[in-house]
C-alpha cells in the first residue's frame, strides 16, 4: 500500500446558477472591485488516503465524490494526487 495525498476541486457546473458566486461578485463591486465577471465559488478537499497504487487512489476519490463530497447533478469536480 502507498499513501496517496489528494486534492479534490469542486465547482458548479457551468451555465448552473451560482448564488454565492453571485453575492461574492456583487459584494466585490460594491467595494469599487471593477471589471469582474463569471465569479464562481467551489470547495477545495485535501485528504491522504492509503491505495494499492494511483489508479485505486483515483478510483476511490471518485467514488468519494460520487456518493458525497460533490451533488453530481449542479457540480462538477477534479481530482489531483501524488504520492505522499
Amino acid at each position: 500500500m502507498s499513501t496517496y495525498r489528494l486534492e479534490v476541486r469542486i465547482t458548479p457546473r457551468e451555465g448552473l446558477l451560482d448564488p454565492e458566486g453571485q453575492a461574492v461578485e456583487h459584494a466585490l463591486q460594491a467595494l469599487e472591485f471593477q471589471g469582474l465577471s463569471g465569479v464562481t465559488v467551489g470547495r477545495l478537499v485535501r485528504l491522504r488516503l492509503e491505495a494499492a497504487d494511483a489508479e485505486d487512489a483515483r478510483r476511490k476519490a471518485d467514488e468519494m465524490c460520487r456518493k458525497l463530497l460533490a451533488n453530481p447533478v449542479t457540480e462538477d469536480y477534479a481530482i489531483e494526487l501524488e504520492e505522499a
